[in-house]
């Protein structure tokens, strides 16, 4: 039987409590999700992390997948959510939960996988991380108290991405999985292979700073995002790429 969210990855990053993990756990099978992923978790104790999971968490405890770095996590899947509290710098055009919900729904309702993404407890992802994001939401809580358990932070995010998935499959019942824009998006694995590819094309032309390039990259990030790259599409620009470098020699 299908759970409501199958498709979508919850991935922790640098998780440094195996409790909060059980907890984690508990919170996906709360609300339908069956896929949890673990990037280099600083203490990973499946034991430790079972009282917290209950009865319904502990299959997902034994499948829960460890990945060195998050680029691997995420290399699947045709979306990648990062969460943030913090704003300003890096951290652009920040979704509300709902949003959020919204944008991953329209994704899974495609057949296509999504991954949500969580920083450690006590500073979140990192600037490096958030590149590996496609879009990036925020939690809006009380100035004064703005700190939230990892798995509160979890189950808010997957109650939203559940109640947007219920009415995506209202408003389209018995849709296909196929995208009706023209083909499957591309992967974040080949979205990543674009960026490098595109780096390395704009410093041969000088147009990226040799210092922080990745910072410069940034706005081709987010255009890139925005576009919703298809398989075709990428072909398209990574031969682009290809032929610009061959003609720089």
């Amino acid at each position: 039987m299908a759970l409501l969210l199958d498709g979508l990855d919850v991935v922790l990053v640098k998780t440094r409590f195996p409790e909060n993990i059980g907890m984690a756990a508990r919170a996906c099978v709360n609300m339908g999700c069956s896929s949890l992923h673990l990037v280099d978790p600083e203490r990973w104790d499946r034991e430790k992390a079972r009282p917290l999971a209950t009865p319904k968490g502990q299959d997902l405890l034994d499948s829960v997948n460890v990945c060195a770095d998050l680029s691997q996590a995420v290399a699947p899947t045709a979306l990648v959510v990062g969460t943030t509290a913090r704003v300003g710098g890096w951290r652009q055009s920040l979704l509300s939960p709902g949003q959020a919900a919204e944008a991953i729904a329209e994704v899974l309702a495609r057949g296509e996988r999504v991954s949500l993404v969580f920083g450690p407890e006590d500073r979140g992802l990192n600037n490096e991380e958030i590149t590996h994001c496609h879009k990036l939401v925020t939690i809006p809580t009380d100035p004064a108290a703005s700190s939230l358990n990892l798995a509160q932070a979890v189950l808010l995010l997957l109650y939203e991405c559940a109640n947007a998935v219920r009415n995506c499959q209202r408003k389209e019942k018995g849709a296909s999985g196929e995208n009706r824009s023209g083909g499957k998006l591309a992967t974040a694995a080949e979205q990543e292979r674009l960026m490098e590819s595109l780096k390395d094309m704009l410093l041969r032309l000088d147009y990226l700073h040799g210092d922080n390039p990745e910072y410069f990259l940034m706005p081709w990030r987010r255009l890139f995002t925005r576009a919703e790259l298809r398989r075709h599409e990428y072909d398209a620009l990574m031969g682009l790429c290809r032929q610009v470098r061959h003609k720089l020699g």
